[in-house]
């Protein structure tokens, strides 16, 4: 069986993937920033399933470390590609932080891309393959930069999809809400505003996830209450949207709060 790469592996979303795929036998290849991190989980990992963990140390905000990573996925033994790490993003677009913003788009936008085109290729040749993208279900708003940069991101694995239709090779874009990880408690969101019953686990999130991918569909929203809200929204008019997105995102020219990791 082949591996699975997957990055932000250590944790969070990532690291329900990880044991999802692991428990179907997958071997698998953790990228993160965190050595010591990568190492424990990795021992865990492969000690609870049974499976080969690779790890590659890297920040996909560095184009050289994507490159690495870009290279080992071109080896042709990947199965899937999960493209999951990044960090909340809050900076605003006007009088922001510039070099935040930027790295965000490295991480977020170029490196999932550069990713996929990395491992396609081989996919393609073998006639099968799961590139999946974490996005979020703020993508189909207009709140704030991240939700812009979760769009790109979403347009991104729509227009891949349309270019490898009928290769075999499945192509997912991944949009969650609220998910109890330390994601949001990093980005400095008060988790105390939000109705319990919007919380989704991880484990939830990558099974569904996975499970729409093995059916072929671009886009994966989990559970049905997020399903019916991305229904909602992408039916508003444009206009409707920004103002409700203008109230959702509570700023009313106020700077937002300030980043940070993800989990």
């Amino acid at each position: 069986m082949r591996a699975a790469l997957i990055t932000g592996g250590t944790s969070g979303i990532g690291l329900a993937f990880a044991r999802t795929l692991a428990r179907k036998g997958h071997p698998l290849i953790l990228v993160a920033r965190d050595p010591e991190r990568l190492a424990a989980v990795a021992a865990d990992l492969g000690t609870a399933f049974g499976v080969g963990v690779e790890t590659l140390v890297a920040d996909l905000s560095v184009r050289h470390d994507v490159d690495r990573v870009a290279a080992r996925l071109r080896a042709g033994d990947i199965d899937f590609l999960v493209n999951n790490a990044g960090f909340s993003l809050k900076t605003p677009l006007v009088g922001g932080d510039d070099d935040l913003a930027d790295r965000a788009y490295e991480a977020m936008g170029r490196t999932p891309r550069v990713l996929a085109a990395a491992v396609a290729p081989a996919m393609v040749e073998r006639g099968s393959g799961t590139i999946i993208t974490v996005a979020s279900v703020s993508a189909l708003t207009r709140q704030d930069s991240y939700s812009a940069l979760k769009a790109y991101t979403l347009a991104v694995s729509e227009v891949l999809a349309g270019e490898l239709a009928g290769t075999g090779v499945t192509v997912t874009a991944v949009l969650p809400g609220w998910v109890r990880t330390a994601f949001h408690s990093h980005g400095g969101t008060k988790r105390s505003k939000v109705p319990a019953v919007l919380w989704l686990s991880p484990d939830q999130i990558a099974t569904e996830a996975l499970r729409d991918a093995a059916r072929g569909r671009v886009v994966s929203v989990p559970s049905m209450r997020y399903k019916i809200l991305a229904t909602v929204l992408r039916l508003l008019p444009g206009g409707l949207m920004r103002s409700l997105s203008s109230k959702i995102s509570g700023r009313r020219g106020a700077r937002p709060a300030v980043e940070g990791d993800r989990a």
